[in-house]
């Protein structure tokens, strides 16, 4: 239980904001354990496809989206905040 800590301890750090701010912005958070039987890492590459369709929904451009990728042992988190268009 231990190692599943920083992954719980991740979404409780959540960033607080305005409730104008939250419905401006699109976020995205996916979260998996890797194994050590050396899986192909799916996360870039979901990432793209999410983008993709998001992309076909809304029109938003590259500075409009944050992406970010963390390794915890063996825990891999993305985030992807997009700000969304008045």
């Amino acid at each position: 239980m231990g190692e599943n800590m920083g992954f719980l301890e991740y979404f409780r750090s959540e960033k607080k904001g305005s409730a104008a701010v939250a419905k401006e912005r699109l976020q995205v958070v996916i979260a998996h354990q890797r194994s050590s039987r050396g899986r192909h890492a799916y996360l870039p590459e979901l990432q793209q496809e999410l983008l993709t369709v998001i992309r076909k929904y809304v029109q938003i451009s590259d500075d409009q989206v944050h992406i970010q990728l963390d390794r915890d042992g063996d825990c891999e988190v993305l985030e992807l905040n997009i700000t969304l268009p008045d």
